[in-house]
């Protein structure tokens, strides 16, 4: 099922790549991909499109692949970075950077990771009682979620018009600004951070059994989770501090992952390109559903996660 959508993923990324107001065939998106297309194909897939695709790919990777984690730790289908505070707490952070100091590339990416981390040692301080548990998690990171959301206000509003758009169009999710250096250094970060997360998965599929059962098994469990835990903040830092907050990826990447893989099963690697396919998939429609108006792909996202939310809530006891 991997297989399947790793076609998806690069089905979508030859589209991305392929259409716009210059249309490049399969054909020669793979030649200037290899070095062998001519000068306008390379200009438009090196410089304008190319960063945009593999942005979206990076992104929503990251992005699935945090979901995934902290819904398995907390066992809690709505416990991801974006519900509980994690995506707020970053997202108030790049704010304050960009509207006090101008802050941008790597300066940004730092500081965005530093918020997150502090946002989430605070939700999980809070909500730690002999260990984390799924509802106290969830309802604490509301709570500090709605403070952050109130930073981000104030930010806005203590700037400058041009600094308030250019917070606004982040705060949207956008992949307008990403470029190559960018790319480089969420690429190297998410290999990195995927590693990390591929060598703990043997952990994370224990503690899906519970705590009791984990620790019967040799596993301490508040330590695994504090550990997967940070892991899913610095994925979620990356994709924050390289497109905004795209909201919902998180959320509904891993459910999708378990059903194409088989129910209880925790796989990275499946999460991760369903990600990336729904990020990929949004900033298509994005940029193309409406001729004349593109949107920002948190926009499309949230659009598709709100109702998905609305269900899960719904549904739920």
């Amino acid at each position: 099922m991997l297989v399947g959508v790793l076609l998806v993923v690069l089905a979508l990324v030859l589209t991305g790549l392929g259409v716009g107001e210059i249309p490049l065939s399969p054909v020669q998106v793979l030649q200037a991909a290899f070095g062998q297309g001519d000068a306008v194909s390379d200009f438009v897939i090196g410089q304008l499109r190319g960063p945009r695709v593999f942005g979206a790919v990076f992104v929503g990777a990251a992005l699935g692949v945090a979901g995934g984690i902290v819904q398995s730790v907390v066992r809690n289908p709505i416990a991801s970075p974006d519900v509980i505070g994690i995506t707020s707490g970053a997202s108030a952070s790049g704010i304050t950077a960009i509207v006090l100091f101008g802050a941008s590339g790597g300066t940004l990416f730092g500081v965005v990771l530093v918020g997150a981390v502090v946002v989430s040692a605070v939700i999980a301080g809070l909500a730690w009682r002999r260990g984390i548990t799924g509802n106290r998690v969830v309802l604490v990171g509301i709570g500090v979620a709605a403070v952050c959301l109130a930073v981000t206000g104030w930010m806005l509003t203590s700037g400058t018009v041009t600094q308030a758009g250019t917070a606004l169009l982040w705060l949207s999710g956008s992949l307008n600004a990403v470029d190559r250096d960018v790319v480089v250094v969420l690429g190297v970060a998410f290999v990195v951070l995927m590693t990390l997360a591929l060598l703990q998965a043997p952990r994370l599929t224990v503690l899906t059994l519970g705590d009791d059962v984990a620790a019967a098994l040799g596993l301490r469990p508040n330590r695994a989770k504090v550990l997967l835990l940070l892991t899913a903040v610095c994925l979620t830092a990356g994709a924050v501090a390289t497109a905004g907050p795209v909201s919902f990826v998180a959320l509904m990447a891993a459910p999708i992952a378990r059903r194409l893989v088989g129910r209880g099963r925790v796989a990275l690697g499946p999460v991760a390109a369903v990600g990336a396919a729904i990020t990929l998939a949004s900033d298509l429609i994005g940029q193309f559903a409406i001729p004349g108006t593109a949107l920002p792909v948190g926009v499309v996202t949230g659009v598709i996660g709100a109702p998905y939310l609305l269900w899960l809530l719904a549904r739920g006891r």
